[in-house]
């Protein structure tokens, strides 16, 4: 999977957590090794609720520095919230966050926001409440803020919503073997165009213009790859 990111040269890598299995440091050591063979320079990280477990969080903040952060590459923005909370499996953003995350997303740029839990359901994720405690308000804030896209991990399971014409965008695994029902290992592909539609064909390339074409494709282990949306945001 690594020789298959650096393949494709990202500008930007986002991984939404759980990196280890119980937070200890030794994991956390293995994870980082895994990580730092992904050449890309731009990498955003947030930890899961396994992560967190065993105040595993401090490993996290030694090694890869900020649990919350924002992150400007040319024209878009990509902030990253810590939603886990120790030793425990809900999560949540905490309103005590919603004014920076506010402020980070105050500009016209591709607005991304990163997290481990889920803002809404998904298929296939059984009794399990992965949904983050106080999802209605970060939606409602995230819309406000007209963030393009939002990218969560958690339940290993790889979906997409299309909400107010704002991209949810589940992660699978690359690397763990609990996968669920028919699900196998993958990771997304996401790439966004500005550009604006003339006349119902898109024109690539219009700075001006507000829009951006945005595909998610899913990347599997084999190597093929599946385009499963594809929209104008």
């Amino acid at each position: 999977m690594v020789k298959s990111i650096n393949g494709l040269s990202p500008d930007i890598v986002v991984i939404t957590g759980d990196l280890t299995e119980n937070g200890f440091s030794a994991e956390y050591d293995g994870a980082k090794q895994f990580i730092d063979r992904i050449e890309c320079k731009n990498k955003v990280l947030v930890p899961g609720n396994h992560d967190s477990k065993n105040a595993g969080y401090l490993h996290f903040e030694d090694l890869f520095e900020d649990r919350f952060s924002t992150h400007k590459l040319e024209n878009v923005t990509v902030v990253g919230a810590d939603s886990s909370q120790p030793d425990l499996n809900e999560g949540h953003v905490g309103r005590e966050n919603y004014g920076w995350i506010r402020e980070a997303f105050s500009g016209d740029d591709f607005k991304v926001f990163a997290l481990h839990h889920h803002l809404v359901p998904i298929p296939f994720a059984g009794r399990e409440n992965p949904v983050l405690v106080d999802a209605g308000d970060v939606l409602n804030l995230l819309n406000g803020c007209k963030v393009n896209l939002v990218l969560c991990g958690h339940c290993h399971i790889p979906w997409v919503w299309n909400l107010n014409n704002m991209l949810v965008v589940n992660a699978g695994t690359i690397c763990s073997s609990k996968t669920r029902g028919k699900t196998t290992q993958s990771y997304n592909l996401i790439e966004a165009e500005k550009g604006r539609n003339e006349n119902g064909k898109w024109e690539a390339g219009k700075i001006e213009s507000e829009n951006w074409k945005v595909r998610v494709s899913r990347i599997f282990s084999e190597g093929n790859r599946e385009l499963v949306a594809e929209t104008v945001v």
